[in-house]
């Protein structure tokens, strides 16, 4: 499934749904500086695919930064309509909620949880974009490895969050 945008002003965020919570703040700092430098390149499309982590970061700094950026917009692609039925967290639940409501836009992948919904939405985000932003610590396997990969592959332009952390930018 490939979603009628503009991939050259399309931007899609992928990241580990764990992050140190000790350095919070720079990820934050990097993460805002990033949407803003995607934005001044002319990105106005950024598609986040509404997992707990660093998804969740993403869209709630993309929120943030709208209101500042009144062009860019909040694309949230989700792998199925259910998808918070199996988390167990009512903070993450209410918190995927509000983000809901304050998408411009909500994509769905399948409407109900499939073994390949997943997959197929960071897909979709991918083929949709021309950049990425991630937060990825190199790991070999799961859905942000396959994601940065099938990106890389694709000719993306890939930001990581994690190596510019690590360098101390």
């Amino acid at each position: 499934m490939v979603v009628t945008m503009d991939k050259n002003i399309t931007c899609f965020f992928t990241g580990h749904r764990s992050y140190p919570q000790k350095n919070s703040s720079g990820l934050v700092s990097v993460l805002d500086r990033s949407i803003a430098e995607a934005a001044d390149m002319g990105y106005e499309n950024f598609i986040c695919g509404g997992a707990v982590g660093f998804d969740t970061l993403a869209a709630c700094r993309v929120i943030v930064a709208a209101e500042a950026m009144p062009q860019i917009k909040l694309i949230l692609a989700l792998p199925c309509r259910d998808q918070t039925a199996r988390w167990k967290k009512l903070y993450d639940i209410s918190l995927y909620q509000r983000i809901k409501g304050l998408a411009s836009e909500i994509i769905y992948v399948s409407d109900v949880y499939s073994s390949g919904c997943m997959h197929a939405r960071n897909r979709m985000m991918a083929d949709s974009s021309s950049r990425c932003i991630a937060y990825y610590n190199g790991s070999a396997s799961g859905g942000t490895a396959y994601t940065v990969r099938y990106a890389r592959e694709s000719g993306l332009k890939l930001v990581n969050l994690y190596d510019e952390l690590k360098k101390g930018i």
